[in-house]
């Protein structure tokens, strides 16, 4: 497909209204495995909260700094457990960070934290399970309760939406969200096998769903030049695919685009050096949805009135867009 056909939509296509984009952030500290967690804890939270280097501060300090820079809004989805095992300290850090920038804090859970913290929040607990949906309903409950807690005491406003870590919700997941008077939900993310199993939905569509009384509005999905299904993510698609799908999908008439990224996507694998390619995808991607704002209104998830979204088709990238990401990834390989 010729660039001008397929990489720059042409303007006469923009026929439908604005749409939504919510940039969401997984906030996260992971330390490499769970052994000598008190050891390796502190270096871990410096690399994956602040990912500091020579070249500055590239982890969530950088993050804010290019929505900050480009006057956008994010929802950062922030993982609280670990503060009950590590102290408030930590989990205030972030907190007061986020807040300090003006951007928005919302819930998210890795509940294999769980069987890490004393006292055990319950009986259960005893043995470690990764995702959310091993765990049963009444389980689900206490682990949102406290996540929301945690993260009312380190400072945030109360969090009205949720994300579960890995996307491993299931369906106790919304019955426990809305048992903890939540309602709006990020969680399904198509691409992962492990994401909303037992949920009936259209896993070829972006639409939000609404589940009991839970809205949730899912990752957002393309498909590549190759035709391949790809999840909205930053560190998943050159800048070419990411601009290619967010028109797409406004000119099919989508109502809410989603992206996601998390603290270390900007740095380097095991390392807190700059990865420089996703530092300009990010940078450029920003900038595109600043210089667009009469096409897409960045911002926070909204609820909606009707019970679900028309399902259009999924968007779609021209293919020099994503031989862009083929290029990009031999450049950061090599």
């Amino acid at each position: 497909m010729a660039e001008s056909e397929g990489s720059h939509l042409r303007l006469e296509q923009w026929a439908c209204g604005v749409m939504r984009v919510v940039l969401s952030f997984d906030i996260e500290v992971w330390c490499g495995g769970w052994d000598q967690l008190d050891l390796k804890f502190p270096a871990a939270f410096d690399r994956y909260i602040y990912g500091r280097s020579a070249a500055g501060d590239y982890a969530l300090p950088k993050t804010l700094e290019i929505l900050q820079k480009n006057r956008l809004k994010g929802v950062f989805f922030v993982e609280p457990l670990f503060a009950a095992r590590f102290g408030m300290k930590y989990l205030c850090a972030i907190v007061e960070m986020i807040k300090a920038a003006g951007q928005e804090i919302q819930l998210h859970i890795h509940p294999e934290w769980s069987d890490e913290l004393s006292p055990l929040p319950f009986p259960g607990a005893r043995v470690k399970r990764q995702h959310l949906c091993y765990y049963d309903l009444q389980e689900q409950t206490r682990l949102i309760a406290m996540g929301r807690r945690l993260l009312e005491e380190a400072g945030s406003q109360r969090p009205t939406a949720f994300r579960a870590g890995s996307y491993a919700a299931d369906a106790n997941t919304y019955r426990a969200l809305a048992a903890n008077d939540m309602h709006l939900d990020s969680s399904l993310n198509n691409c992962f096998q492990i994401s909303g199993q037992d949920i009936p939905r259209d896993k070829n569509s972006n639409a939000a769903i609404r589940i009991g009384s839970v809205q949730s509005v899912p990752v957002s999905l393309y498909r590549d030049g190759l035709g391949r299904l790809r999840p909205a993510q930053i560190s998943a698609g050159s800048f070419a695919e990411l601009r290619d799908a967010l028109q797409s999908a406004q000119a099919l008439g989508q109502q809410d685009f989603v992206l996601v990224s998390h603290n270390f996507e900007m740095l380097k694998p095991a390392s807190a050096l700059p990865d420089w390619v996703v530092v300009n995808r990010f940078e450029r991607l920003c900038e595109f949805l600043a210089a667009n704002s009469d096409r897409f209104e960045v911002g926070s998830f909204q609820a909606k009135t009707q019970a679900e979204d028309p399902a259009p088709a999924l968007p779609r990238t021209s293919g020099i867009a994503t031989t862009h990401r083929y290029i990009e990834q031999l450049r950061r390989r090599f």
